[in-house]
């Protein structure tokens, strides 16, 4: 069966007294880090931060004290809203391990109780995380069958009957005639997109894409061009200006275009307007790449087209 989509996608707008405090409370805590700082470097308080020994004073120092500063004063007193180790699989609930700071988020006790809460941050959509069931169990029997690793890449002693019937089950399942798996989300956009356009050609990417996707197009040495997201009308004239004026100097045709986006943007939850993208990248004859990390086996088996 096919699944429609809607697309008309409503995001609640940011109160402006919420936003207003949010930016007074940020300000605040830069200007009181900069007077700890002060302190801290002036012997007036406990100097916690990581230094530097004098015996290295001659080396390129590995502490930045200003790049650090954001993580220092602000992020450090306020982490603890999030940053909360869990004791359990990260299923629709799980356990956290209560905590308490006596000096603002340097360091930690832990009294030994936990707090069962809903779990709204992790990516465990399909079950891979339990510890039990038929996913556990498979990656149990494919580690005593096939051991931990290989140790070697594989275009030299490290390709296994495993990694072949992998990708002929892949293909299968998104239709296609065949394959190639990776063994890391990020580095098959960072390092695989380079591979298929470089210098020459324009990638039209969407302003809320994955930092993999990024880096990559920028890896290609291509012409990036970023467009509204989810903005259907932007890309298409996007694509109009690169197939008009082509490369920046010499005007010459893109020898391709790609449209690079993502199946669902897992920070926001939106899904991308599929069907309009693949009826403009046929009409203009450009190529599409799509990241499924967060959609694949989530969104049903098929999406009209």
């Amino acid at each position: 069966p096919k699944m429609s989509v809607e697309h008309e996608e409503q995001f609640e707008p940011t109160p402006y007294v919420v936003a207003i405090i949010t930016y007074i409370g940020y300000v605040m805590l830069a200007v009181f880090g900069h007077m700890r700082d002060f302190l801290r470097n002036h012997g007036f308080e406990k100097n916690l931060i990581a230094t530097e020994p004098a015996r290295t004073k001659d080396f390129v120092p590995l502490y930045q004290n200003f790049e650090s500063f954001y993580t220092r004063n602000l992020y450090r007193r306020i982490r603890d809203c999030w940053n909360r180790p869990i004791r359990t699989c990260p299923g629709a609930e799980f356990e956290l391990i209560d905590r308490k700071s006596p000096d603002h988020g340097w360091s930690f006790e832990y009294p030994g109780t936990h707090t069962r809460a809903i779990n709204f941050g992790s990516y465990n959509y399909l079950g891979f995380a339990e510890t039990d069931g038929p996913c556990a169990d498979a990656a149990a029997a494919a580690t005593e069958t096939f051991g931990c690793g290989v140790g070697s890449p594989r275009a030299e002693a490290g390709n296994l009957d495993l990694h072949t019937r992998l990708e002929a089950t892949v293909a299968e399942f998104v239709g296609a005639e065949d394959a190639i798996i990776f063994p890391m989300g990020f580095a098959t956009n960072a390092l695989n997109m380079p591979a298929l356009i470089g210098k020459g050609c324009c990638v039209l990417s969407d302003e809320l894409n994955h930092s993999s996707l990024v880096l990559g197009a920028r890896l290609t040495g291509a012409k990036i061009k970023v467009f509204r997201h989810n903005d259907i009308a932007d890309v298409e004239a996007k694509l109009r200006d690169a197939i008009v004026y082509g490369q920046d100097r010499t005007r010459r045709p893109f020898k391709k275009i790609l449209i690079v986006v993502e199946g669902v943007y897992s920070m926001e939850g939106s899904v991308t307007r599929l069907p309009e993208l693949i009826a403009l990248k046929k009409k203009y004859k450009a190529y599409l790449y799509l990241d499924e990390a967060h959609s694949i086996g989530a969104m049903g088996l098929t999406a009209e087209a």
